[in-house]
């Protein structure tokens, strides 16, 4: 079900609670919006094994913090060795 335009965005209030403090922010809400009082702070963003590190920019505001941190691995393939 897509999420109504007369909604605010979502934010966890974990996040407002721990903006005045100035050390890094763990953050597991990957759902949360970026809002414009998280610029230039440093969060640490949880992709399901670890946190990755993150300092925000004004051009991340609006989006959600989990487009930040991939869940997944990109799958690489090795190039074979050619026999002499």
């Amino acid at each position: 079900m897509a999420r109504s335009l007369r909604k605010p965005p979502f934010v966890n209030p974990y996040l407002l609670s721990e903006l005045a403090t100035d050390r890094p922010i763990n953050l597991w809400a990957r759902n949360s919006f970026i809002l414009p009082k998280f610029v230039h702070k440093v969060f640490r963003i949880h992709n399901g094994k670890g946190f990755k590190r993150m300092k925000i920019t004004e051009q991340m505001v609006g989006s959600k913090f989990g487009e930040y941190a991939p869940t997944r691995q990109a799958n690489i393939y090795k190039k074979k060795q050619k026999k002499k």
